[in-house]
């Protein structure tokens, strides 16, 4: 079945990682799924939250944003509203969430990395872009950190890599890394978020019309897994 891009069913947008996009982070990174553009930005800080200090672990946490003009149309920041949306804040959990299974924080110490991960432009899978561009700017910390004397040059806060990829269901056919004109009629829709040795950290699905069955749903999670399987290696060549 032809795609609107041409791609095939299995096949990812092209993905690109600019490493060290801002001069003064830790670890920053502009990591693109096709037209979706995103800023992972890791800054770190030694010391933790107050209910963690003394304990001898670490903290990794997550902010997600959209610039007004990263869509069709201009939304209004969500600092001049005074609130954040729901979408938002869930995003900024499951970044956070997603770079914390991966992470052994007694390794880490009791420093703390804050990951921004700001939508430039986007057309589809904003928060799996920003999971799998949020790990290489994390890496990019902690090489930083331990060149410091932050962090032990022995130890390794990393357990494996994290990437994240939307799978969906189009006229009954299962593709992979929907963007933006695909994600909004797809009869089911679901991001994989998975270490690099293929084990999952989340999964979110929903049916957004006709209810998927068990043999669907399996036939994404083995789409989903090799997605992440191919950004992991991509992530590989781009911190190499």
């Amino acid at each position: 079945m032809a795609r609107i891009d041409g791609r095939t069913p299995d096949q990812l947008r092209k993905i690109t990682f600019t490493r060290n996009w801002l001069n003064n982070a830790e670890g920053s990174v502009l990591v693109e799924f096709g037209n979706t553009r995103v800023l992972c930005v890791a800054s770190f800080t030694p010391g933790v939250p107050r209910w963690l200090v003394g304990k001898g672990a670490g903290w990794i946490t997550s902010e997600y944003a959209m610039l007004p003009r990263a869509t069709h149309t201009r939304s209004d920041r969500e600092s001049v509203k005074g609130k954040l949306g729901g979408r938002t804040q869930e995003i900024s959990r499951l970044v956070g969430r997603s770079l914390r299974g991966v992470v052994d924080m007694k390794a880490l110490g009791e420093n703390t990395i804050v990951i921004d991960c700001d939508v430039l432009q986007a057309d589809g899978g904003t928060r799996t872009a920003a999971i799998t561009g949020a790990y290489v700017a994390l890496q990019d910390a902690i090489t930083w950190a331990k060149s410091k004397g932050h962090i032990a040059q022995g130890a390794n806060p990393i357990a494996q890599s994290v990437a994240a990829v939307s799978v969906g269901i189009i006229n009954g056919v299962p593709m992979l890394d929907l963007c933006y004109e695909e994600d909004v009629t797809a009869e089911t829709d679901m991001n994989i978020v998975c270490t690099g040795d293929g084990n999952f950290i989340e999964v979110q699905g929903t049916a957004e019309g006709k209810p998927f069955d068990r043999s669907l749903l399996n036939n994404l999670l083995d789409l989903g897994t090799a997605g992440c399987l191919q950004l992991s290696k991509l992530q590989a060549q781009a911190l190499a």
